[in-house]
């Protein structure tokens, strides 16, 4: 159900008359008297006059800006691309990050083609496994359920949507021993990142809690990997109170998916615990329309922790990762929960349900105790959790949260691998507005600083190891996991992929800290 394609990425320092493409990109900045080109692959004389007619041809080099034209002769590339990186002080090396966005931007934008060659300032392994990542995650395009079939009865040629297939990063450093895994990686983490993009991008109508897991045991075949799922008999059976009540008004059951990576030599043991709400309605707590059109997106942590073990897996990492997948679908039926119902979360611990529309801590709570109890060394949860994650970061920084040292690992992982995440607190204040007179604890409570009181929350269901509670961190996702507004860079409209590129540099840091 769910389609994965790899980018076919090589790196070449031949001369580009003998690279055949369809297109040859070279960086534009924005230089302080007007845009200039950076480190540019072309003969003294070409580059000089293309230099020179930049204004003319009302190039700025500003980021995003992505022009093309027809190729030059000097080249083998039918059409010559030029990528802005934006304001580029004279002699500033870019940093990876503004690569990636440039390389991205310019590969999204080059749907149809077949192959693109990536001539970006690359002196460097870093910077040229930055390109490729870049080009692994723009080039992807989701057509989804899309006939092609015109109202005049025409029908679309698919290769003019089909994503670019194969990019060549042009770098000195192409004979490097160290780039050719780190081109690897980058290929493998644009399948992963590409196919959480694609989860997210799924209609209700197709993904749901059963078909959600039909999809991880098609997406993890071939590797390594054990998948577990628990239908809505062994739930209840088990004690699985949160995913029951969430899932209770829906005719479609939930799921708990447990994903193993467990390889013979595995230096660490990582839970990685993600929310699955196929489709978020807010139940009998029922969400006004408008605030329901992109409620498919509640299931990206889920596609997250699923897609970050695949990555661990494929590449070969030394340690052992199980993914929690809390899966189910919130809908108002007669069978639905209530405001006011009492659940018991897996372990036996009590909630009230004040509000059905905070759903998704109670199933994370049921994946966070099942999670606990396999003694990790780590558990991180990861969510689109919360509207107030929107009000205090916006939609494009992340939210974390939790013991000091994972919290501040996730951020120093984040900022390597080029996402944006920012730490926050977990007032204590905040714990005593989760009492309840009927159960251990509410599922709502302080409503200003609703992200971390969703946090507080989840907290309660961390377990502890020989009197030490595990270490943990929550993500909160909610507006960076779903594009509402046009593409940029490398991150395409609807799901975005954000975390997966996070938590795996996070599994990576933790085994360099071990070795």
């Amino acid at each position: 159900m769910i389609k994965t394609t790899e980018l076919h990425l090589t790196a070449s320092a031949k001369d580009l008359k003998k690279i055949p493409s369809d297109a040859l990109v070279i960086a534009v900045a924005k230089g302080a008297d007007g845009p200039v080109l950076l480190d540019s692959p072309l003969p003294a004389k070409a580059a000089r006059a293309l230099g020179d007619s930049l204004q003319v041809l009302g190039i700025t080099g500003a980021a995003d800006e992505v022009r093309r034209f027809p190729g030059l002769p000097e080249t083998g590339a039918d059409s010559l691309v030029l990528s802005g990186v934006g304001p580029v002080s004279a002699g500033e090396v870019l940093a990876p990050e503004t690569l990636r966005r440039a390389a991205g931007a310019a590969i999204r934008q080059l749907t149809g083609l077949e192959t693109v060659v990536l001539a970006l300032p690359a002196e460097s392994v870093l910077a040229a496994a930055a390109v490729a990542e870049g080009a692994a995650f723009g080039a992807y395009a989701y057509e989804g359920h899309k006939s092609g079939i015109a109202a005049d009865g025409t029908v679309s040629p698919p290769k003019n949507r089909e994503a670019v297939r194969a990019v060549v990063v042009y770098t000195p450093v192409a004979d490097d021993a160290d780039l050719a895994p780190a081109l690897r990686r980058a290929v493998i983490l644009g399948k992963n990142v590409n196919a959480t993009r694609t989860l997210v991008n799924q209609p209700p109508s197709h993904l749901y809690p059963e078909t959600f897991a039909q999809a991880a045991k098609e997406l993890t075949r071939g590797l390594p990997v054990k998948v577990t799922v628990m239908d809505e008999k062994r739930l209840e059976r088990d004690g699985y109170g949160g995913l029951l009540g969430v899932g209770k008004g829906s005719s479609r059951p939930p799921r708990m998916v447990k994903v193993e990576y467990s390889p013979a030599k595995s230096a660490v043991h990582l839970a990685l615990v993600g929310k699955g709400i196929t489709f978020d309605s807010g139940g009998l707590s029922l969400k006004p329309a408008a605030g329901m059109q992109t409620m498919k997106l509640d299931m990206a942590g889920a596609a997250v922790v699923l897609t970050t073990l695949l990555a661990v897996a494929e590449l070969g990492l030394p340690a052992k990762v199980t993914a929690w997948l809390c899966l189910a679908e919130n809908m108002p039926s007669g069978t639905a929960q209530r405001p006011e119902d009492v659940l018991s979360i897996y372990g036996g611990r009590t909630v009230e349900v004040l509000n059905t529309d905070a759903e998704g801590r109670l199933v994370l709570a049921d994946g966070l105790a099942a999670a606990s109890e396999e003694s990790p060394d780590a558990i991180i949860d990861i969510a689109t959790l919360t509207g107030a994650q929107m009000i205090a970061l916006g939609t494009r920084v992340s939210g974390v949260m939790g013991d000091d040292g994972v919290r501040d690992a996730v951020k120093a992982a984040a900022d390597r691998a080029g996402e944006q995440f920012w730490p926050m607190p977990l007032p204590e204040e905040l714990r005593p507005s989760l009492e309840s007179q009927v159960a251990d604890l509410a599922n709502i409570g302080e409503r200003n600083g609703g992200m971390m009181t969703a946090a507080v929350f989840l907290r309660e269901f961390v377990g502890q190891v020989d009197g030490e509670k595990i270490p943990w961190a929550h993500l909160d996702i909610a507006g960076p996991a779903f594009n509402e507004g046009g593409a940029y860079g490398y991150t395409p409209k609807a799901g975005t992929g954000v975390g997966v590129r996070t938590l795996l540099a996070y599994v990576e840091d933790v085994l360099a800290r071990t070795a």
